[in-house]
C-alpha cells in the first residue's frame, strides 16, 4: 500500500498583545506552527529573548526599533506571516539628582539618573530651563540656574513627556555674624559658638586655611567648632553649604602663650596687700593672676608686657605666680612671703660717734632686708646670710639709737646700739 506524505505546514502568526510598546516589551503571539521556532525578528531584528509556550503561543522581548514593524516567527518549516508592532516613546522618569541642592547664584552641575532621557529637549528647575547634557538613556547633566532660596521640581522632557519633578533646594549664602569666644591658644583644641544665618547642611568651617578639627550644626543659625592650631594673630573665619561660603570678615585671634620674666619686688608680707609688678609677653586679655593656688586681690593690664597686681594674703614661704590668658597659662616666676625680721643682737653693741666700723646684725628674715636705720639715719649694709647682716654704723651724737632692720612690708623691733664720744680732759 502506497505511503502517502504530508506536506510541513510553516508557522503562521496571527495576532500580538500588547500590539505597542517600547524596547524592551515582552509581546505574547498567538498562532499555530511555533513548535521548534528559532527566531522571533521584529521588523527584521531579532529578539534577544523569546518562549516558545506552545505551538500556538510564543512570549517575546521587542529590540530597540522605531515606528511599525512587522513580527515574524522563524521555525525549520520557514518564516510566519508578519503582524504589526509599533515603537512608542516611553515618558521619561528621574529617580535621582546630586547634589540635591545647591547655592542660589546656580552655575554648579547636578547629575540626574533614571530611563528615558534620550532624545531630551530640556531640563526645568521649576520654570528654569537649564543648560544640560544627555549622556545616556540613562543618564543626564545639567548646570543650575539661580533661583531664590526654597525647593523646585526638577523635570526632564523627551519626546515621550515629561517626567514627574525631583526636588532641588536653593539655598542662600551663609551669613556668619559673630565667634565667641574670638581668641584662644594657637594650640587650638578649644570649642567655640558661631552664630549667624544659612547653616543647614554646613560642609566646612575654616580657621584661615586650616578645617576646623571638627564642628557641629546646632541649628539653621548656630554651630559649634573646635578650633584647630594656627596662628599667632587674627584669622578670618569662614562657614561653607550648599549654599556657598560666607563672605563678610569674622576674626578669630590666635593668643601666643604668655610669658612671665620677673615679679618686682619678688617679696611682701603675708598679710598682703602690697602691689607688685609682673613683667613678661602675651599679657593682654590676662583672665587671672595667682600666686600659688590664691587669686590676686586685683589686677590692671597696663601693656602687653606688664600686670599690675594686689598681692592676696598668703603664708611664709614661695609660691610660683602665674598669668592665665585665652592663650593659656604662663610659666611662672617666685615670689616670696615674708614674716616680720627679727634682730637678736649686734657685735659690737657700740662704736664711736665718728661712725664707720662694721657692726654685724644677727636675727632671723633679714635676706630680704631693704634697710637697716640707726634711729633714722640710714646705715650701708649687706646681707651674708637669713641671720645675719654687716652694716657700717653711720656717725652721729653721742648716746644710744635704735637699730631696726626694714623688709618688704615689715619693720624689725629695734634692739640699742650706743655711740660713745671720745674721751675728754
Amino acid at each position: 500500500m502506497p505511503h502517502t506524505m504530508r506536506p510541513s505546514t510553516a508557522a503562521a502568526a496571527a495576532t500580538s498583545s500588547p500590539s505597542a510598546g517600547v524596547a524592551g516589551t515582552v509581546v505574547t503571539l498567538n498562532g499555530t506552527g511555533f513548535t521548534g521556532a528559532t527566531a522571533v525578528a521584529f521588523g527584521g531584528t531579532p529578539s534577544a529573548s523569546f518562549t516558545v509556550v506552545s505551538a500556538t503561543q510564543i512570549t517575546a522581548e521587542a529590540p530597540a526599533g522605531t515606528g511599525t514593524v512587522q513580527i515574524t516567527v522563524t521555525t525549520p518549516n520557514g518564516t510566519s506571516n508578519g503582524v504589526g508592532f509599533t515603537y512608542t516613546i516611553a515618558t521619561p522618569a528621574i529617580s535621582s539628582i546630586a547634589p540635591n541642592q545647591g547655592s542660589i547664584e546656580g552655575g554648579n552641575t547636578v547629575t540626574l539618573t533614571g530611563t528615558g532621557f534620550t532624545g531630551a529637549t530640556s531640563v526645568r528647575f521649576g520654570a528654569v530651563a537649564a543648560a544640560f547634557t544627555t549622556v545616556s538613556a540613562t543618564q543626564a547633566t545639567a548646570v543650575a540656574p539661580a533661583a531664590p532660596a526654597g525647593t523646585v521640581d526638577v523635570t526632564i522632557t523627551t519626546p515621550g513627556g515629561t517626567s514627574a519633578g525631583i526636588p532641588y533646594t536653593y539655598r542662600a549664602v551663609p551669613v556668619l555674624g559673630s565667634v565667641a569666644p574670638a581668641q584662644g591658644p594657637v594650640a587650638g583644641g578649644n570649642s567655640i559658638a558661631l552664630s549667624g544665618t544659612g547653616f543647614t547642611g554646613t560642609t566646612s568651617v575654616r580657621f584661615g586655611v586650616n578645617a576646623a578639627s571638627s564642628f557641629t550644626v546646632v541649628s539653621a543659625t548656630q554651630l559649634t567648632a573646635v578650633v584647630p592650631t594656627g596662628g599667632p594673630g587674627p584669622v578670618p573665619v569662614t562657614v561653607t553649604t550648599p549654599g556657598g561660603t560666607s563672605a563678610q570678615a569674622v576674626f578669630y585671634y590666635y593668643l601666643g602663650t604668655p610669658v612671665l620674666s620677673s615679679v618686682t619686688p619678688g617679696a611682701g608680707q603675708v598679710g598682703g596687700g602690697n602691689s607688685v609688678t609682673l613683667t613678661g609677653a602675651n599679657l593682654l586679655q590676662a583672665t587671672s593672676v595667682r600666686f600659688g593656688p590664691t587669686a590676686a586681690t586685683s589686677f590692671t593690664i597696663p601693656s602687653a608686657t606688664e600686670i599690675k597686681a594686689v598681692v592676696p594674703p598668703g603664708a611664709v614661704g614661695t609660691v610660683p605666680v602665674t598669668v592665665t590668658t585665652p592663650g593659656g597659662t604662663s610659666n611662672s616666676v617666685s615670689y616670696v612671703y615674708l614674716s616680720a625680721p627679727v634682730i637678736v643682737g649686734l657685735t659690737p653693741n657700740q662704736g664711736p660717734v665718728a661712725g664707720g666700723i662694721t657692726v654685724t646684725v644677727t636675727g632671723v628674715g633679714l635676706t630680704y632686708a631693704t634697710g637697716v636705720l640707726f634711729g633714722s639715719v640710714p646705715a650701708a649694709f649687706t646681707v651674708v646670710s637669713d641671720t645675719q647682716l654687716t652694716v657700717t654704723a653711720p656717725p652721729g651724737a653721742a648716746g644710744t639709737v635704735t637699730v631696726r632692720v626694714l623688709t618688704p612690708g615689715w619693720t624689725s623691733i629695734g634692739v640699742p646700739y650706743t655711740r660713745v664720744g671720745p674721751p675728754s680732759i
